[in-house]
C-alpha cells in the first residue's frame, strides 16, 4: 500500500476469535500519481472479507465498512483492475460510502464495484441493510441477512449522486444491480429488498435524469432501462408482490422541460 502523507487513512480490521481460517481480511489500495487530502477509511469486522482498488487525483472520500464473511469491494471481473488507465476511484471530490453486513456462518458472496471517471460524484450504498432515499440515509438492519448481493457501478460524468441498497432472508435468493451512469447531474435511488430473485440493469447517457425503482416483495422482477436524449426523465419504477414482473424502457426524451415515466408493477 502506497499513500502520501497527505492522504488521511484509517484501517480497522477485526478477526472473530475462536475459530482459525485460511483466509482472513485483506486490504489492497493502491494510489496511482496523486491523491492529496485523500480521506480513506476501512472497517473490516469477520473474515474472509476483501477491498481491493487503486485511486487518484485530489480530495476524495472514501469510506467502506465490512462486517460479517465473503464480503467484497474493489473493481470487478468485468473490467479488471483500473490502476493502467489511472485508478479504479478516477476524478476529483468524489464522496463513497459502502457498507456490507452479513449475519450467518457462511455468508454468499457480497460483491460492490466500482470504476468512477468523473467529479464531485456521491455514491451511498448498503449490502445487508435497507435505506431511505437519502445521502444521509438511516442503515436499517433486520438481523437476519445471507448474503447474495451484486453491484457493478460505472459513472463516467460529474455531480451525479447514486443511492441504494439490497438485502434478503434467504439463502437461496440473489440480488443484481448494474448502473451505467455516463452523464451529468442525475440523481438515482435503486433498491432490491426481500426474497425472490431480482435483477436490474440500467444506463443513463445524457444529463438531469432523477431516477427512482424498487423491486421488492417475493417476485422474481427483472428491469432493464436505458435513458438517453436532450433532455431528462422523471422515472419512478416499482415492481412489487408474489408474481415476477419483467419492465424495459428505452426512453429518448427531447421534450422541452424533460419527461415523466411512473410505472408500477404488481400489488
Amino acid at each position: 500500500m502506497d499513500i502520501l502523507k497527505k492522504t488521511f487513512l484509517i484501517i480497522g480490521i477485526s478477526i472473530i476469535p475462536m475459530f482459525s481460517y485460511a483466509d482472513d481480511n485483506h486490504v489492497h489500495v493502491e494510489q496511482v500519481n496523486g491523491g492529496d487530502n485523500t480521506d480513506l477509511q476501512i472497517d473490516q469486522i469477520g473474515y474472509n472479507n476483501l477491498t481491493r482498488f487503486s485511486f487518484d487525483h485530489q480530495n476524495n472520500t472514501i469510506d467502506l465498512l465490512q462486517s460479517g464473511n465473503n464480503l467484497y469491494i474493489g473493481w470487478t471481473d468485468t473490467w479488471g483492475s483500473g490502476k493502467s488507465w489511472g485508478g479504479d476511484l478516477d476524478g476529483y471530490n468524489n464522496e463513497l460510502e459502502v457498507r456490507q453486513k452479513c449475519s450467518v456462518t457462511s455468508c454468499n458472496d457480497n460483491d460492490f464495484g466500482f470504476h468512477i471517471w468523473g467529479n464531485y460524484n456521491q455514491v451511498v450504498f448498503g449490502q445487508g441493510y435497507e435505506i431511505n432515499n437519502s445521502l444521509t440515509p438511516t442503515w436499517n438492519y433486520d438481523g437476519t441477512e445471507p448474503g447474495g448481493n451484486y453491484v457493478r457501478l460505472d459513472i463516467h460524468g460529474d455531480y451525479n449522486d447514486f443511492k441504494g441498497s439490497q438485502k434478503q432472508d434467504s439463502d437461496s435468493i440473489y440480488h443484481s444491480m448494474t448502473w451505467n451512469i455516463y452523464g451529468d447531474y442525475n440523481d438515482v435511488f435503486s433498491k432490491q429488498l426481500q426474497n425472490g430473485d431480482k435483477t436490474l440493469t440500467g444506463t443513463i447517457n445524457n444529463d438531469y435524469n432523477e431516477v427512482s425503482v424498487i423491486q421488492k416483495k417475493t417476485g422474481a422482477h427483472t428491469a432493464t432501462i436505458t435513458l438517453d436524449g436532450t433532455y431528462g426523465t422523471d422515472l419512478t419504477l416499482v415492481q412489487t408482490g408474489t408474481v415476477s414482473q419483467t419492465y424495459t424502457l428505452s426512453q429518448t426524451c427531447n421534450t422541452i422541460g424533460g419527461c415523466t415515466v411512473n410505472v408500477t408493477q404488481g400489488n
